[in-house]
């Protein structure tokens, strides 16, 4: 990358990671410290946990579309006012109503898919997968450090203080928009970066990705009812919400390093079915032995290892079958559905599993976990092996007189080539390929094709 890429992807996954970093970091605390707010109850409880994906998932791939005709950076700067706006309504209300309120406010930001673009437009193609690879990691590690952040800062600061912390951090993200990302010049329409109208109803209408948007979907409605009551489970076990911390940053680390071995296997060995069914397994074994007894904090310390080893596992996974299985050109809106939902598990889990543990405590939010894993497990099981396949973007020659139609059968001819697009009005095309089966030769030999991008 060169020294403008540079800035700009760091710049965004900052952004983008602190962002995340507010939202996450209520996760671990909300349900111990949101039962002193007026009106609080296990079910609004879980409403106020859950709230922002609501919103997320409804604006996340409108907003992605207005940046298209309004661009990348006033709809972000939008985007961050509505979630700071959000977290001071949260963080200034001694009501659950509030919170909730603040919690929608906050998720309506939806720009995940918006600063997507935004790296995509700013990087040249040889150098995009890094930068959205970097702002992917900022994810992760937003998210790893949420868990510690949040015990840490609640037990000082209480959820004021969590909620301030994150409208800081928007304004924050606000300034680097402003002042550190560079304004891209044109904006590229990157098939891989932004949902577009006429893939979303290929992508709705695939049996195979619709498996993987409903394991993302099971994945956050677990993680988000789990902290209706692990939580808790610690804070019985005879651990201040000062330190929970150390409890999750153990367990984290340990599960990624120990998926680890199962990613690797996954991907070299083309095993994806079966890491994928271990993990989805070990969710369900995890969150049947939340449901014992624990008298040790030990004992439930090994099984947050179990459900952090393929939550992680499953977190790599997922995202990268999704780019396996979606059509050519088509992966900004397999993400796109993806993502909504992903937040649409978050709201599910957050708001089932507070109206559950209302009357039925923990064992009522564990049965519900536990269902939905079951559900999930059995479209694992029952599905296809995953496509191995990658995208490959090439540039057509300007003489070129074929006619799309044409060309697209000619990519088809090729071995290892699972499908193709052509896009005649910017003179690309974009094929998905097995790169164990595909013959580089034979599409060398195509007259049309220029170079790769």
């Amino acid at each position: 990358m060169n020294a403008t890429e540079k800035r700009a992807i760091a710049a965004l996954a900052t952004v983008y990671g602190s962002r995340m970093l507010g939202l996450f970091m209520i996760l671990p605390v909300f349900v111990l410290l949101g039962r002193d707010l007026q009106g609080a109850s296990p079910a609004l409880l879980g409403v106020a946990l859950g709230a922002y994906g609501l919103s997320q998932a409804l604006l996340q791939i409108p907003f992605g579309m207005l940046s298209d005709r309004f661009g990348r950076k006033p709809l972000i700067q939008v985007g961050l006012v509505l979630f700071a706006v959000g977290s001071l309504l949260a963080g200034w209300s001694d009501s659950i109503q509030g919170v909730i309120a603040g919690r929608i406010l906050q998720g309506s930001g939806a720009i995940a898919s918006v600063l997507m673009a935004l790296a995509s437009d700013l990087t040249r193609e040889e150098n995009r997968t890094k930068g959205m690879a970097t702002i992917g990691l900022s994810i992760g590690m937003a998210f790893a450090l949420s868990l510690v952040l949040g015990p840490m800062v609640g037990d000082a600061y209480g959820l004021t203080g969590i909620f301030l912390l994150t409208a800081v951090l928007a304004g924050i993200g606000m300034v680097l928009v402003a002042t550190i990302v560079p304004t891209p010049e044109t904006r590229t329409h990157q098939p891989d970066a932004l949902p577009a109208r006429d893939q979303l109803r290929q992508v709705l209408t695939s049996g195979r990705l619709l498996r993987l948007d409903g394991g993302i979907f099971v994945l956050h409605l677990t993680l988000t009812a789990l902290f209706l009551i692990v939580p808790l489970t610690l804070e019985e076990l005879g651990l201040g919400t000062n330190q929970h911390w150390w409890v999750y940053l153990s367990v984290m680390g340990a599960g990624f390093v120990a998926m680890l071995p199962l990613l690797i296997i996954g991907e070299k060995k083309r095993r994806l079915k079966q890491v994928m069914t271990v993990a989805v397994a070990l969710l369900g074994v995890a969150v049947a032995l939340m449901g014992i007894g624990w008298e040790r904090i030990a004992g439930f310390w090994v099984v947050l290892f179990i459900f952090f080893t393929g939550f992680n596992l499953l977190e790599a996974l997922l995202p990268s079958l999704i780019s396996k299985e979606a059509p050519a050109a088509g992966k900004g809106s397999a993400m796109g559905v993806y993502s909504t939902s992903q937040f649409m598990g978050s709201f599910v889990g957050g708001a089932l599993g507070g109206w559950l543990s209302g009357f039925a405590g923990a064992s009522g939010v564990i049965v519900l976990i536990l269902l939905a894993i079951a559900v999930w497990l059995g479209l694992v099981v029952t599905m296809a092996p995953p496509r191995y396949a990658t995208s490959l973007a090439l540039q057509l020659t300007e003489e070129h007189t074929q006619d799309p139609r044409t060309m697209r059968e000619a990519f088809l001819a090729i071995p290892g080539v699972d499908d193709a697009v052509v896009l005649a009005g910017s003179g690309e095309a974009w094929l998905k390929v097995d790169r164990q089966q595909f013959s580089e030769e034979s599409l060398w030999r195509l007259p049309f094709v220029a170079r790769q991008i």
